[in-house]
């Protein structure tokens, strides 16, 4: 059954290695599928990777839990983008029809 909408994968990063692991998933799935849309959501020990370890290729496609942020006191700059909770954010894209892979 083919579909005229993007593919939409939603790459979960909770650990520094899972963040590698995401990233370079991330820049694979967009080489081999022009049209699709990645993103990748860390929390736990992954926000303190992705904070000290930028990624210009993937950065923008990261998405951030804003309670991990707020636990250890720091801050995202752009083009990360925040949501307020990454479990409400993985219920709310599977839900959506997001394919969930965990890194």
């Amino acid at each position: 059954m083919e579909s005229n909408q993007p593919m939409r994968v939603l790459i979960h990063a909770p650990t520094a290695g899972a963040v590698v692991r995401a990233r370079n998933n991330a820049a694979n799935l967009l080489a081999a599928i022009p049209d699709i849309v990645v993103r990748i959501l860390v929390n736990a020990e992954g926000v303190g990777a992705v904070l000290d370890h930028p990624r210009p290729d993937t950065d923008a496609l990261t998405l951030v839990c804003a309670n991990t942020l707020k636990r250890t006191g720091r801050t995202a700059p752009e083009p990360l983008q925040l949501v307020t909770a990454s479990i409400v954010a993985l219920a709310e894209m599977q839900r959506d029809g997001w394919i969930y892979v965990r890194a």
